[in-house]
């Protein structure tokens, strides 16, 4: 398996929806309601297209025989007072390949590329009780606090989110 940045969605857009399908359909909380509507998947990787294209962000993926196994994406602040900071956003494996380190290794290569674009802070937030807190904790991010009914999960129901920051 290998960690690889992609600068385009292009052919891997069916891959990268089957991925982030799979996750909503598993609980992960990444922003969608179940039942997932396909519609809706395909204009969130071409909104991501369009942010790749543009520099405001970066896509990593977990490749296995040519299957994408995992992703994660590196958000950039367009302000002047934040471009020393980067948000990480929808850290996704599929629920066949979890349990092999994959969120740690695609973490580690985003964290290495933010560093050597010069970003000094990375921020992310999680649903509360989530598995992906104790990796965030166990990789060295700091919780920052917690907002009560921040967002729905894939069921649609209200629950609290966790931010957590880590300085490079």
């Amino acid at each position: 398996m290998e960690i690889i940045e992609i600068a385009s969605i292009g052919h891997r857009e069916t891959a990268l929806a089957s991925l982030l399908t799979d996750c909503i359909e598993s609980g992960a909380s990444v922003g969608f309601l179940t039942p997932v509507d396909s519609a809706e998947i395909s204009a969130y990787w071409q909104g991501v297209a369009a942010d790749l294209q543009s520099g405001a962000r970066r896509l990593f993926v977990a490749i296995e025989n040519e299957q994408i196994l995992g992703a994660v994406q590196l958000s950039l602040c367009s302000k002047a007072n934040g471009s020393h900071r980067g948000e990480v956003e929808k850290l996704m494996v599929k629920t066949s390949a979890r349990g092999r380190g994959i969120s740690k290794k695609l973490m580690a290569r985003m964290e290495q590329v933010s560093q050597d674009m010069g970003l000094s802070l990375l921020v992310l937030d999680t649903r509360l009780g989530d598995v992906a807190s104790a990796l965030y904790r166990k990789i060295g991010y700091t919780e920052a606090g917690q907002i009560p009914d921040f967002a729905r999960s894939s069921s649609g129901q209200l629950e609290a989110t966790v931010y957590f920051y880590k300085q490079l």
